[in-house]
């Protein structure tokens, strides 16, 4: 290997992944320039670079020297000092300045630019702002360039520097010598198996401590996104020994010692040792105190001519409440926190709008909220009264991008909101985390009312909160389960009563609100979804992008998420003469249907918006979610997907017009009832279900919905100690 130190005189190609670079190199003992390739991002025209590598002949190019590591230094020689402040790489400095400068400071310059940016006052045209802007730029560069240089010797994309350099700043070098692991827990887009890999590279041994440590971590993360908040001990030390390849013993010994000291959180339940990430165990026991407040503290009003208020009520109304629906406006008078569940057509919404009715006649202010801006929309559109989504009820700000318990929302424990009543709906899919927001939050004295449905699928993320709080028997809940007579003609709500039952829903051909087509195989099932989305659909009226959504159980497969997305697209919206933006395997074009698919405070769009792509420029992609216009930028295309088709997961809380599932056999593993129930119950006017009749039996008669370690209702119950 030969050791070569050089100027950057001239870039000729650099990648847009920023992975491969060829250059001109004028080197220090060298009189001609010599082509260098290196696999990294470009250095800045003007650059001292330090490379070691070796000797190649290109058949087409010729010799090149192919660099195998390399480091950016600080330029020494005068011209070298110029040419590098004049290639624009510092903010305040172009050509003229540089030689200004030079001038002055000569061989010191970029050392007073550094260390002395006062001294920067002396040349003409520099004031005290642009001094601090040409010391800051210097320092930011030189700084996140070395931290792109050494990813990228240690074998990682430098295309993370940046996040890094924000994240650490300069101690961001030292920071991943002394503790790799630290970037897969604070840098979005690190996984722990990239870390791993860089640790590895730094010499790191399979069995060294921060590495076990680590991997606990990392295996107790990967297990709470199944939905658990605690995971059994074995079962955790199992999870780690699989991912790290190390035996269980010296993981065992290192998980007791951090229940020891105290960095994981534990409960014994029946023998049992439950592992908590300190999170959602601070979360899960904030929520519990905080609903037994709520429900104890909160004074009962006043029942004075309730009969008779209902009585006028369902006259002007036009309504004959059943006996449950009386028991639950009752009931909103007495707590402090009640819980409304029931299934499709039971008249959960009917009830809502009577107890809206009889706490606006007793003056409280009423704040209404649901989990996705779907939901909340629907409960605004059923009620007449505004509703919003829970992230911006809370007032979501931009401090945050993850499910920080500390960061994330102006409405929190200090600045609480402004409500004698808040009604939540769609219960069933707020996650521990977001139910620990939300009452801390909520001031003393105010009612709470939860409405869900508990048969549908649970939350995306940890925790089971409704379920747990009416398995409790420790906060009031009434179940609505009387089907009335204006939804007994719907076979949608037929169908899903008896699907949730676990039995076969009717078929018979004479419902045109429910269709089955039998087909066998993957390719037919397919081929029936796009002739249904163009041709007959249509034919019937609807907007098959507005009005209709498919819904797969899985991603992969033929007539899975991203396969029928693929196809739709090229279906519903080909390529013509729009714009379009590649972005992984992704291509998204002007009119496109497309999904955000994580929360986004700093954007004020959130997990499951669905919108239209309205204009693509300069690798810029605008997104009309109908209450506001959000732009990304090409590096932030991760966070959306086309939604021609989405998961039935991804479409809780969302209604529609028509909704079309495939069932298929090769979806067996996802094949669930709560899942069919759920994709079933999105559908105002129509449900298509296309597959076998196996598949469908097999959906039906699957009630093996994972178990979801939680301790909720324990806490609830006092069953803790």
């Amino acid at each position: 290997m030969e050791k070569i130190c050089g100027t950057v005189d001239t870039i000729i190609f650099a990648s847009q992944d920023n992975r491969f670079t060829v250059l001109k190199l004028s080197p220090e003992k060298l009189s001609t320039q010599i082509t260098v390739t290196l696999n990294g991002i470009a250095p800045l025209i003007g650059q001292l670079l330090e490379i070691e590598g070796e000797w190649v002949k290109h058949p087409k190019f010729g010799q090149q020297f192919k660099a195998t590591t390399y480091k950016t230094v600080a330029p020494t020689e005068i011209s070298g000092i110029e040419k590098f402040l004049a290639s624009g790489a510092i903010n305040g400095i172009g050509p003229a300045m540089a030689k200004k400068i030079v001038a002055e400071f000569g061989e010191k310059t970029l050392e007073i630019i550094a260390k002395s940016p006062n001294e920067l006052l002396k040349v003409p045209g520099i004031g005290k702002k642009t001094a601090e802007k040409i010391s800051a730029s210097y320092l930011e560069q030189s700084e996140l360039t070395e931290i792109m240089v050494w990813l990228e010797n240690h074998g990682i994309s430098n295309t993370y520097a940046g996040k890094i350099f924000a994240k650490y700043g300069s101690f961001a070098i030292d920071i991943m010598e002394k503790d790799i692991y630290r970037l897969f827990q604070d840098i979005e887009g690190i996984g722990f198996l990239t870390a791993d890999k860089l640790a590895f590279n730094l010499g790191i041994q399979r069995e060294d401590k921060r590495r076990i440590i680590s991997g606990i971590d990392y295996a107790l993360m990967q297990l709470c996104n199944n939905g658990h908040c605690c995971i059994p001990e074995m079962a955790l030390v199992d999870k780690t020994a699989k991912i790290l390849q190390v035996n269980n013993q010296i993981i065992f010994t290192i998980l007791k010692e951090r229940i020891d000291n105290g960095s994981l959180n534990t409960e014994v339940v029946g023998g049992e040792t439950l592992i908590y990430p300190p999170y959602l165990y601070y979360a899960e026991k904030k929520v519990a105190t905080r609903l037994l407040q709520l429900q104890q503290a909160t004074e009962p009003l006043s029942e004075d001519n309730l009969s008779l208020f209902i009585k006028v009520w369902e006259k002007d109304n036009q309504i004959q409440l059943a006996q449950k629906q009386k028991e639950a406006i009752k009931a909103c008078l007495h707590h402090g926190v009640l819980v409304l569940t029931g299934g499709p057509g039971t008249g959960k919404t009917t009830v809502i709008k009577g107890i809206l009715s009889i706490l606006k006649a007793q003056g409280l202010k009423i704040r209404l909220a649901a989990p996705t801006g779907r939901a909340a929309k629907r409960l605004s559109e059923t009620t007449g009264q505004k509703a919003l989504t829970i992230h911006r009820l809370l007032e979501a700000n931009n401090l945050a991008q993850d499910d920080n318990l500390q960061l994330g929302f102006s409405k929190d424990i200090d600045d609480q909101l402004d409500a004698d009543v808040i009604i939540l709906d769609e219960v069933s899919m707020v996650d521990i985390v977001l139910m620990h927001h939300f009452l801390n939050a909520v001031p003393d004295g105010c009612r709470i009312i939860l409405v869900g449905d508990t048969d549908q699928l649970p939350a995306v993320g940890p925790g089971s909160v409704l379920k747990d709080i009416i398995r409790s028997q420790k906060i009031p809940a009434i179940r609505l389960d009387e089907i009335f007579r204006q939804a007994q003609t719907s076979m949608i709500i037929q169908n899903a009563h008896i699907i949730n039952a676990g039995r076969l829903p009717d078929l018979r051909k004479q419902y045109s609100d429910f269709v089955f087509y039998e087909l066998n195989d993957d390719t037919s099932i397919t081929q029936k979804i796009l002739d249904l989305c163009t041709k007959d659909l249509p034919h019937e009226g609807f907007d098959v992008l507005k009005d209709v959504q498919v819904l797969s159980p899985m991603h992969r497969f033929l007539c899975g998420v991203e396969n029928l997305n693929l196809m739709l697209q090229e279906q519903l919206n080909p390529k013509k003469n729009q714009d379009e933006l590649k972005y992984s395997s992704q291509t998204f074009r002007v009119g496109d249907k497309v999904m955000h698919i994580r929360n986004n405070y700093q954007k004020n769009v959130f997990n499951g918006d669905i919108g239209f792509i309205q204009d693509i420029n300069n690798e810029k992609l605008t997104v009309d979610y109908f209450d506001h216009i959000v732009t990304y930028e090409k590096n932030e295309l991760n966070e959306l997907t086309l939604a021609y088709a989405s998961s039935v997961h991804k479409s809780q809380g969302s209604e529609y017009k028509v909704v079309i599932i495939p069932l298929s056999t090769s979806h067996y593993i996802m094949l669930q009832r709560n899942l069919l129930y759920t994709a079933i119950t999105r559908a105002k006017q129509k449900v298509i279900i296309i597959g076998s009749k196996k598949a469908l039996m097999t959906a039906v008669q699957s009630n093996r919905t994972q178990k979801r370690y939680t301790l909720l209702a324990e806490r609830l119950a006092h069953k803790l100690i």
